[in-house]
């Protein structure tokens, strides 16, 4: 298993899909980082920063390039064939797979959310989102892994997932928001470090058992996917 998390983090770090994963932490902190330098009060840009751009868009669009980077690249060109050939159980694959996916995802979203959140506020709110940060890299990495082992277009269904699901119907229909690993990540971080700058819309415990469900469910739903896959790379 170890083997296979080294290729995968070897080849997601040796193609041009990385460089994507700069922008939007550089633009997070350089952000606070202008707004404190400015003296800006920390309640005029605490939330459009902190969960607008951070938990509602660093976050998830880091997962979906790294989540659907992790695997989808494989299934896309025919090399899975190589890992399907290797005397591994799928559940080993999936594991090492969602472990980079997960760490790779979590370092680049929870290192600018802490420095974002000290910015802000405090250190104990920083070290809050780096928490939420990465309860929704492991939430959102196991989304879009199965993704990208359902559709060819993994991306497109991930983006639509953010942008529509969570993005839209998630702030207007209430009923959505169980379903929304964003909501989550924010009552994480909400609760522990309350602050005016969070507004949760979900309980704790939904949100912890349904992050859970999203893990778990996805990742036990990849492993089934793969098994699926014949030794030509294509679905039975």
């Amino acid at each position: 298993m170890s083997t296979v998390a080294w290729i995968t983090a070897r080849g997601l770090f040796g193609r041009r899909r990385v460089l994507l994963l700069l922008p939007l932490p550089l633009l997070l902190v350089g952000l606070a980082a202008l707004c404190r330098a400015y003296d800006v009060r920390p309640s005029d840009w605490g939330t459009p920063v902190l969960v607008g751009l951070g938990l509602a868009v660093l976050l998830p669009v880091v997962s979906l390039i790294v989540g659907t980077g992790v695997l989808g690249s494989e299934v896309d060109d025919g090399t899975i064939v190589h890992i399907l050939t290797k005397p591994l159980p799928r559940r080993d694959i999936i594991a090492a797979k969602l472990g980079v996916a997960v760490g790779v995802s979590a370092l680049t979203a929870a290192i600018p959310l802490f420095v974002a959140g000290w910015l802000a506020d405090s250190v104990r709110l920083g070290g809050a989102l780096a928490v939420a940060a990465v309860v929704g890299a492991f939430a959102y990495s196991a989304l879009f892994l199965l993704l990208s082992l359902l559709t060819r277009r993994p991306v497109l269904l991930g983006l639509v997932y953010i942008l529509v699901w969570e993005g839209l119907m998630g702030r207007f229909v209430s009923g959505t928001r169980v379903l929304s690993i964003e909501q989550y990540v924010i009552t994480i971080a909400d609760k522990i470090t309350p602050t005016g700058l969070l507004e949760s819309k979900v309980s704790l415990p939904v949100a912890a058992v349904m992050a859970a469900i999203f893990v778990v469910g996805c990742a036990v739903f990849s492993v089934d996917r793969l098994r699926s896959f014949s030794m030509a790379g294509e679905t039975s």
